[in-house]
């Protein structure tokens, strides 16, 4: 992906070259709609905060009949068949919108009776991950292709409210609604399997109709992942921490951010208990664990578990009290001095589940899902026998067709790295992490949508989150014309990012670009148009943006402070959104702005050795400083207003005394270093456009290979002090195999594939990408000054094959294998 190198095009040339791509949405009916269903809640408590519910129907069927389950809800659900978990939802959408799941269940139903469970948690309260929107659950049951249970159809479904999940607790973190701490006797799942366990019976309300869209969006499938080591275990105390950390997602809470003052919580709160407990002793034993093997904990033990690899999803376990027990769940990304210790590395999220339990045989699942590679199980009162310890999967299916090998193992383990992080980041929306926010944020949203096209063939999920974008009259909270930083969310602070507005347009055209859907292209000119006005608002007498509202941001890094009044890098930025707009919409206005824009932006900010990142008004003049990033550097060439040509000098400072090994105590200290998100991706990007492949093979292993390793995927910062699973880094998986596998270029719309050979370290390298239903393979292997490769491509499409390389090419005719 090359910023404004691309060739220009426009949404009637979209619709008139290609009327609907393979690539625009997975393969799901979109006009998936409920027959009978209307939504329900307990009476006058659809608004209350964090309310679990459950809901119990019971249905007769036979086995080999299609048995479907349709469902959506507010705020998120998780549904069982006799028992059995079938699946969690609902796909986010717009305020206002909601997004409904269809489950094929026919497997899973029994001859006879078969009970229905549906667990909703009504959270009502604003954050990044989910709405504030007032409760309901819909549902219903088909048997082949009738309606058999519908909510709101007399007495079809009973529900009463899930007092074991305690109601009045702490948030999880300051993006994401609330914690998870239970109270449990046995026998308290019972009624998921049994019609003769009574409930407690709410009167439940109907709802008007709402507004349903589909999931689009392919189900993930639940994979359950086990431990494969013990790595320590031990003991814990209790102390009195000089000083308690306390964060504002349980400090802040008020009008603005909603939850529970600390003065209302059921229970100590656990943020603050977690400080307290500390290890006493420790036993590292990294013992591999033998299936079936089982553990016993007394009060004040623990055990570490490692799952090998980083994960989301729901934390499970069964295990059996012998008497009252008090344990938590407590868990992290990575270890520090061997020990889980979130709240030293992130103070603030709660990473930890709490259980009361009475004495009784357990099978416990987290509603929510978490993110971890160590899971910490802790005793702090009884003692119990866990007989098991897993995760079950939230993550978008692994497509098996979508594939990296070559001879240098970690460039294989860099990309396994940024698939597992592409997935996990990618079950309904592009999220920045699966952890800390579950939000989806723009500018990550750019990257991780190129990423998509690549890893799974469609582009469903940027579908849904360009839909979501589109679906809404305005955004409250926001100034008019303004969109959210990140979408589905609730920003009452009123607070936006600038920048990722204009990350926004980038992506729009790259989605068109690449075959997207003509339609929504064509939904969501007004948004863009009204974006615009609102940074028109905002020119200079240079035409440039000066003093942005709100948190203006050009990268994780020392850039960050030099924003005001006139930041050069946001109107790098903002000369190529217009010109993106521009030629997607047809707009010659629109054109010349971002070509005056780039002229100015030149004249002033390059100083003759590096772009300066700012400029401050003083006495009503622009004065130039001398504040000097390298991400600054990476804007101008990565957006093109800077180029080897143009700028020779600088190329060969940032080519070869920039990167991942430059001393920046030493090499140009006063340039001060990029961090990950984005300037070493634009970085990564820029070497790829001028054919440095040779130099990037050496700096992805620099900049990746450590991540990989750590985690198994790949993270927001090039250190793990924050989250170690983002969303955006999967993007290396797009750079692997544009630039080591060759695969430069795939044009959906003309039907066009490039590849391109160069000069690497490699023996041999090979891979797949899926294009739809079918793939592009590609394999080659180097021997002397002889490049041999196989290629395979979908029916229509022509290649074109270009030789950069000192080798000779000689094409061969053989299958390709690129199964593991």
């Amino acid at each position: 992906m090359q910023m404004l190198l691309l060739k220009k095009v426009s949404i009637v040339g979209i619709i008139s070259l290609f009327a609907f791509c393979c690539l625009t949405g997975f393969s799901a009916d979109k006009n998936i709609q409920v027959k009978k269903a209307v939504p329900v809640w307990a009476n006058g408590r659809e608004k209350e905060l964090n309310l679990n519910l459950g809901f119990r129907a019971i249905f007769t069927a036979k086995t080999g009949q299609d048995v479907k389950i349709k469902i959506s809800a507010s705020t998120i659900y998780r549904v069982f068949i006799n028992g059995k978990f079938i699946g969690s939802g609902p796909a986010r959408a717009a305020h206002g919108y909601f997004r409904i799941d269809e489950y094929p269940v026919g497997q899973f139903v029994k001859e006879g009776e078969n009970i229905l469970a549906i667990e909703v948690a009504g959270y009502n309260i604003n954050s990044y991950y989910t709405l504030d929107q007032p409760s309901f659950l819909l549902a219903e049951t088909e048997i082949n292709g009738k309606v058999v249970l519908a909510t709101g159809s007399g007495q079809d479904f009973e529900a009463f409210q899930m007092k074991e999940r305690l109601q009045k607790v702490e948030r999880y973190s300051f993006q994401r609604p609330f914690s998870e701490y239970y109270r449990m006797k046995e026998g308290y799942d019972r009624w998921r399997t049994s019609s003769k366990i009574t409930v407690e019976k709410l009167k439940l309300t109907q709802f008007p109709t709402v507004r349903l869209l589909s999931r689009n969006v392919a189900m993930p499938e639940f994979e359950i992942q086990e431990p494969i080591i013990i790595h320590s275990k031990g003991t814990v105390k209790k102390i009195i921490p000089k000083n308690y950390h306390k964060d504002r997602a349980l400090t802040g809470i008020g009008k603005t951010l909603k939850g529970f003052t600390e003065e209302e919580l059921e229970v100590y709160p656990v943020s603050q208990e977690i400080q307290e407990i500390v290890t006493a002793s420790q036993e590292v034993i990294n013992k591999t664990i033998i299936s079936g093997e089982k553990w016993r904990l007394k009060k004040d033990e623990y055990n570490i578990y490692d799952f090998g690899t980083n994960f989301s999803g729901f934390i499970g376990t069964r295990l059996k009290c012998s008497e009252t027990t008090r344990l938590i769940l407590y868990f992290d990304e990575i270890l520090i001095d061997g020990d889980v210790k979130t709240k030293q590395r992130q103070s603030d999220i709660c990473n930890h589940i709490v259980y009361e339990l009475q004495p009784g045989e357990y099978d416990l699942e987290t509603l929510e899902s978490y993110t971890f590679k160590y899971l910490k199980v802790i005793v702090l009162k009884g003692e119990c026998q866990i007989e098991k310890i897993y995760l079950r999967e939230f993550a978008y299916p692994d497509n098996k067709k979508a594939f990296f090998a070559s001879s240098n193992d970690k460039l294989n383990k860099i990309f396994n790295a940024a698939k597992q992080t592409f997935r996990q980041n990618a079950v309904d929306v592009f999220m920045d992490c699966p952890s800390r926010e579950r939000a989806g944020w723009l500018c990550d949203s750019y990257f991780s949508s190129i990423t998509e096209r690549e890893l799974t063939g469609h582009s469903a999920v940027s579908y849904n989150f360009l839909e979501n974008y589109a679906l809404p009259e305005r955004f409250a909270f926001l100034p008019e014309g303004m969109i959210p930083m990140c979408y589905p969310a609730d920003h009452n602070d009123g607070n936006f990012i600038p920048n990722w507005s204009l990350w926004f347009i980038l992506q729009v055209e790259d989605y068109a670009r690449h075959g997207g859907d003509p339609e929504l292209i064509a939904r969501l000119k007004p948004r863009i148009e009204k974006l615009l006005t609102y940074f028109s608002g905002f020119e200079n007498e240079d035409g440039l943006l000066e003093k942005l509202e709100r948190w203006v941001f050009v990268e994780w890094s020392k850039a960050n402070e030099f924003v005001q009044d006139v930041n050069y890098p946001t109107n790098m930025l903002y000369s190529a959104a217009l010109a993106s707009a521009g030629s997607l919409y047809g707009n010659t206005e629109w054109i010349k702005k971002a070509e005056d824009i780039r002229k100015t932006v030149l004249h002033q900010s390059y100083n003759g050795d590096f772009f300066v990142d700012n400029a401050v008004r003083e006495n009503g003049k622009l004065k130039i400083t001398g504040n000097t990033t390298e991400v600054c550097q990476y804007y101008a060439f990565f957006f093109n207003l800077a180029t080897p040509d143009s700028h020779p000098e600088l190329w060969k400072k940032l080519v070869y005394e920039f990167g991942p090994d430059r001393n920046d105590a030493v090499a140009y200290p006063d340039v001060f270093r990029a961090n990950a998100f984005m300037g070493n991706y634009m970085r990564m990007d820029i070497l790829s456009r001028y054919n440095l492949q040779s130099r990037l093979i050496m700096e992805i292993q620099d900049f990746f290979y450590p991540m990989a390793d750590k985690t198994g995927t790949l993270w927001e910062h090039m250190q793990s002090y924050a989250s170690c699973n983002h969303g955006f880094a999967s993007y290396i998986g797009h750079v692997l195999y544009r630039d080591i596998s060759g695969i430069k270029d795939i044009d959906y719309m003309n039907k066009n594939i490039t590849i391109h050979f160069t000069d690497l370290t490699l023996e041999w390298c090979k891979g797949s990408i899926p294009v739809g239903e079918e793939v592009i393979k590609l394999e080659w292997s180097r021997s002397n000054n002889t490049i041999q490769y196989a290629l395979q491509t979908p029916m229509g499409y022509n290649v074109k094959i270009e030789n950069a390389s000192s080798a000779e090419l000689i094409p061969i005719n053989k299958r390709i294998n690129t199964e593991l």
